[in-house]
């Protein structure tokens, strides 16, 4: 607890001569001075002692301007510059209610700071021994059963306050307290706008609230709010309860994909009667790229670095690149996942959507990434001329036959025999295999 003027008053026997109302504030520290205006000098929950060798007047501004500044107390030296406080003193005290000690000559003002000294320091080591024993206990909460209530409830009873924890969505999912908390949604939309780790400190229907962001993919918010202000030991205790539950729901969450996924490999099997929940009719298999498995509503799962998604409607995911399968029967979900992947594969940033069922009417170059295709024939065709690829065109349109495709080209056939046999010399392969003309027919076309 920090030290309190009256048990400094007490201890010293100083005579109280103004402010008697006020000696129940705490002292932060003891300071002595004899400016005129030490107030650009101070924080505010000082005893500040003076001799009063440059107070002899004006002592209703000075007096003010200790009082504006947050002072809790004045000690005044006697027997040195005054031999009693001076009258005009007591009276502006009195005034702003700023208790006026008289310090007598026989008690060395050292003897304050020395007894302030060694109980600010007794109350940073209360606080730290706590605030130590607080972590402690919310440590072992958080790893017994239930760890996630387990915390919250323990937080509430270390730090005497109402604890609210909160789904992403602002829903609560645990608290300790029977008074409900202030309107949080405002502030939670604050934080959640912040995209990352946040928290913050406010009032709100005359409690003092701190609310803090769980993990830096927002899994839940915490929050909590008692009467009495906040002191640094405190918050730091629900720091620690802040980061022992971003942990938990990380577990949770761990967990949570690794059954997903589990699941999914059982549904690709075609054992979809051990996953519950899943869509009675035809369901599209849609394998995403550029999200996270939490952001995907539905049944989602990561898997071969995808996230998979089975659903009876396509999700509407902005930025991500998608490939989506045919409607497929909920035990056929293997044949959907590879679809899936095929029209992934095709999916560029001009069409991040890419369907399964559009790549059959596009032929088999729609497979191909976007650019292989071209890629792979100028590497085939690199060396033929214009006029040896036109004349291959036109022969394998025709199916090898020479006639007619010799008078589509306008030549002997003769002529195209000898152009043939040239494109075949410099391909290095021989046009009788079909294999081969598959390839130069997709070349040709891609």
């Amino acid at each position: 607890m920090p030290l309190i003027l009256r048990s400094l008053v007490d201890d010293l026997r100083l005579p109280v001569h103004a402010g008697a109302g006020g000696l129940d504030r705490a002292v932060s520290w003891v300071h002595g001075t004899e400016l005129v205006d030490p107030t650009p000098f101070l924080e505010g929950g000082e005893l500040l002692l003076t001799t009063g060798l440059a107070v002899r007047r004006g002592f209703r501004g000075y007096v003010e301007r200790l009082a504006a500044v947050g002072v809790v107390g004045l000690g005044f030296g006697t027997g040195l510059s005054h031999a009693v406080v001076p009258p005009g003193l007591v009276a502006a005290a009195e005034r702003e209610g700023l208790p006026l000690l008289e310090v007598p000559r026989e008690t060395p003002f050292i003897a304050l700071s020395k007894a302030v000294s060694r109980a600010v320091a007794a109350d940073k080591y209360a606080a730290l021994t706590r605030a130590d024993e607080a972590r402690r206990a919310l440590t072992r909460a958080a790893v017994g059963r239930d760890g996630v209530a387990a915390v919250v409830r323990k937080l509430g009873q270390w730090v005497r306050a109402r604890v609210v924890l909160l789904d992403s969505a602002g829903e609560p999912a645990h608290g300790f307290g029977w008074r409900p908390l202030p309107d949080l949604a405002p502030e939670l939309a604050r934080l959640r706008a912040s995209g990352g780790l946040a928290s913050s400190a406010f009032e709100a229907d005359g409690a003092h609230v701190v609310a803090q962001v769980l993990g830096g993919r927002g899994r839940g918010f915490l929050a909590v709010a008692r009467d009495e202000p906040w002191d640094p030991a405190d918050l730091g205790v629900v720091t620690t309860a802040a980061s022992l539950l971003t942990l938990s729901l990380a577990r949770s969450d761990s967990a949570r994909r690794r059954l997903r996924t589990a699941e999914f490999h059982l549904l690709a099997a075609g054992r979809a009667d051990l996953v519950p929940g899943l869509p009675d009719g035809p369901v599209h298999v849609v394998v995403v790229d550029g999200v996270a498995v939490e952001d995907v509503p539905g049944f989602a799962a990561e898997v071969d670095g995808h996230v998979v998604v089975v659903a009876a409607e396509v999700p509407v995911l902005p930025g991500a690149r998608l490939g989506v399968s045919t409607p497929v029967g909920i035990r056929a979900v293997g044949e959907g996942f590879r679809q899936a992947l095929a029209a992934l594969a095709v999916a560029r940033p001009s069409a991040p959507e890419v369907r399964f069922a559009d790549l059959a009417g596009a032929g088999l170059m729609s497979l191909l990434p976007d650019g292989a295709g071209k890629a792979f024939a100028e590497s085939l065709l690199a060396p033929l001329s214009p006029e040896l690829r036109e004349t291959l065109r036109v022969w394998l349109a025709h199916h090898g036959q020479w006639d007619p495709a010799a008078a589509r080209l306008g030549v002997h056939r003769h002529t195209l025999r000898n152009r043939v046999r040239k494109a075949e010399a410099l391909l290095g392969r021989s046009l009788d295999v079909p294999g081969v003309r598959a390839e130069l027919w997709l070349a040709l076309n891609a």
